[in-house]
């Protein structure tokens, strides 16, 4: 075996020359490694023993994807153009031999090679549209001319990746290999020489394009099929117009486009935000303070108290992930009606073809129902999930304290009380953290756990590995009133209410912030919620919102009564505007004395945003949240923020700190008060001319 680089090494098995990748832990296409696959193809080619080449990589993958470190600096020779120029256009049949994963740029490997094999375990695809980009080195456009347009529109623009059987079924891979793959690879790249076989370039193929040429209106159709799923995204579009271009032009024409587009989405905003984001959710999963070391508990048994909305879809993560859960109530009504939800949503997946029906028996097999806070005993983590009132938690955790097993991690679905407070009621606060689940439970990605000032280490680290485990992504925060997401969420709410009083329509500050990106304005978001939840908080705290109160006094709670600040035609959650409403806030408007006026959606956009981003400097300020990109994380993942704006903290340095804070002023100039002051971190950034995020 022969070192060509330190990742790249050159072997001769039975005249086939075999070229390992070995450059872990993903075998990203670094600079070492496309210099070494370069100087070892040519070294095959120059070797008259050599008939035939195999691509190979050594650990648990193919090539996964380019080395996305080295996006944005300056590009060394040889660049992966030149690479697969060479594989493709050499006098020799090379093989790729694909097992792990061959994603992106290594999926564009395998393209170019004129033969491909892989495991049935193998998968396949072009994920850079999650990063806002396109495959850059031709995988627009031969994918297209071996798996045909559809299915190359599809895994181009979703990014998800297809098994080995599917490869094989639509063209992708020649065959698949049952043993070891190497082996496999040259005895098939030996059956290619025997046979005479030709070399398959890819970039002549042409009948699965033909068959597309001359019908725009498959584009068109495809378009539409994924307006909604991509709808503010600037790279689906780019990764279309690219399908298109391996359509209608030559192929070295079509790669031109190709670059075009790519360095336009490269350059654009879009995909910084998103390429930041991708790191951002890898950041929040290191915490400074808690050593990698850490010792953590083997959860093998979880308890979840409460079987209502939040507590069912707490224990589907769980039970997907193949934990026995205990699952709590104090009535069998509800215990009954809980079981039945969680039965119901697997059904509705298995009837969509995602879960088989046996699926569905194991994970409902998983559950022990009990109406005894007893059968908690013997899980090593309990989740309460019960109605959010602090004395209501703090009896919870008092009996739990009383029943459960020593070390067993206590977690607390709370969405804004003090997890020390809860954590008191205990004689053991170092085991309690805050688990704040988003609804629906058993959908959203985001974990907001909480540490209290107890909170140790060990259980830190469990929870943080138990929510990898159920598919969360966590992030970690400290105690306060909302904690990092609701808090800023309730600067927004605020904000929101006060323009409705001076005379925005409702429909316009919904619009302003759909059109911003997310998926709902404030209003609709409390209608899809229910407008009692928050008359009741609102009655036991003595609080006022006088429109909200009127409404719920009318018994327009939101979608579920078909009216709330909209109205609702039956099975439509479409909001309807109703002049019922906006005449109920000209006349409280007329109480408080605000005269109303038109407003524009740059005062509405700013006025939502940027109290977050103020709110979010604070709680940087004050610890609550380690890193500016958590906040990013938590903002993205549990409350619908654009990943292609990167989160709060992100937009605030991509518009520039200091312009937010001449903003920020300006407002308060107009309004006055302590709602437009800029937070000292704010303060301090501007100041210095830096950022949050450092981007």
């Amino acid at each position: 075996m022969t070192a060509i680089t330190d990742m790249v090494d050159l072997e001769t098995r039975d005249g086939i020359a075999v070229l390992t990748v070995n450059n872990p832990p993903v075998n990203a296409l670094s600079h070492g490694v496309r210099l070494g696959l370069r100087d070892g193809i040519k070294q095959a080619h120059e070797d008259d023993a050599v008939k035939a080449i195999v691509i190979h990589c050594a650990g648990r993958t193919f090539i996964a994807g380019a080395d996305i470190t080295e996006f944005g600096k300056p590009p060394k020779e040889p660049g992966l153009h030149g690479v697969l120029d060479l594989i493709e256009g050499g006098p020799k049949p090379v093989v790729a031999a694909i097992h792990g994963t061959a994603l992106g740029g290594g999926l564009e490997v395998t393209l170019a090679c004129h033969y491909r094999v892989g495991i049935a375990s193998a998968r396949f695809g072009l994920p850079e549209v999650k990063l806002g980009l396109l495959p850059g080195a031709g995988g627009t456009q031969r994918l297209p001319r071996v798996v045909g347009v559809e299915k190359a529109l599809e895994m181009i623009t979703s990014g998800n990746p297809i098994g080995g059987d599917e490869a094989l079924a639509v063209g992708l891979v020649d065959e698949l290999v049952a043993g070891d793959l190497a082996d496999g690879a040259v005895a098939f790249a030996n059956k290619v020489v025997a046979e005479g076989r030709p070399l398959k370039k890819i970039r002549d193929l042409d009948d699965k394009i033909a068959a597309v040429r001359g019908k725009p209106e498959v584009f068109e159709k495809f378009r539409k099929s994924i307006a909604r799923r991509t709808r503010g995204f600037e790279a689906p579009e780019a990764n279309i117009q690219c399908v298109e271009a391996a359509v209608n032009l030559p192929f070295d024409e079509g790669l031109k486009r190709e670059r075009e587009l790519f360095m336009q989405l490269m350059t654009g905003d879009q995909s910084k935000a998103q390429r930041y984001f991708f790191f951002a959710e890898r950041e929040a999963a290191k915490i400074p303070d808690v050593p990698k070391d850490t010792p953590t508990i083997d959860v093998e048994q979880v308890a979840v108290l409460g079987a209502g909305t939040m507590g069912g879809g707490i224990a589907m993560n769980f039970l997907n992930a193949g934990y026995p859960v205990t699952l709590i109530e104090t009535t069998q009504e509800a215990l009954d009606r809980g079981l039945g939800v969680i039965r119901k949503n697997y059904e509705n997946t298995a009837a969509k073809g995602r879960l088989t029906q046996d699926d569905v028996e194991k994970r409902m097999a998983l559950i022990t129902p009990s109406l005894s806070l007893t059968d908690a005993r013997d899980a090593d983590m309990v989740i309460e999930a019960v109605f959010e009132n602090m004395d209501v938690k703090k009896d919870v955790f008092a009996r739990l304290d009383q029943v459960c097993k020593s070390g067993a991690i206590l977690a607390t679905n709370t969405s804004t009380l003090d997890v020390n407070e809860i954590a008191e009621s205990t004689n053991r606060p170092q085991d309690v953290i805050g688990a704040h689940f988003f609804s629906p439970a058993n959908v959203m990605k985001l974990l907001e756990l909480v540490r209290g000032e107890k909170t140790s280490d060990t259980t830190i680290a469990t929870s943080m590995s138990i929510a990898k485990k159920i598919a969360k992504v966590p992030a970690l925060v400290g105690v306060c009133y909302g904690f990092v997401g609701n808090r800023m969420l309730h600067q927004r709410g605020r904000e929101a209410e006060k323009l409705m009083y001076e005379g925005a329509k409702l429909q316009d500050i919904d619009r302003v912030l759909f059109d911003f990106g997310f998926p709902m304005g404030p209003f609709a978001m409390g209608d899809l919620a229910g407008l009692d939840v928050g008359w009741r908080i609102r009655k036991e705290t003595g609080a006022k919102s006088p429109v909200a109160d009127r409404l719920c006094e009318m018994g327009r709670f939101g979608q579920k009564t078909g009216a709330g600040y909209f109205k609702y035609e039956a099975g439509n959650r479409t909001p309807v505007p109703d002049p019922e409403v906006e005449q109920i806030i000209k006349e409280e408007a007329e109480k408080l004395g605000i005269q109303q006026r038109e407003i524009d959606e740059d005062e509405i956009l700013d006025r939502l945003v940027l109290p977050m981003i103020n709110e979010g400097a604070k709680i940087l300020d004050e610890g609550i949240a380690i890193r500016a990109s958590d906040i990013d994380v938590i903002w993205v993942y549990g409350y619908g923020w654009p990943v292609y704006r990167g989160g709060p903290m992100f937009y605030a340095d991509l518009r520039g700190v200091g312009a937010i804070r001449d903003r920020m002023l300006e407002f308060k100039d107009r309004f006055g008060g302590d709602a437009w002051e800029p937070a000292a971190l704010l303060n301090k950034l501007a100041d210095e001319g830096k950022s949050f995020t450092g981007q």
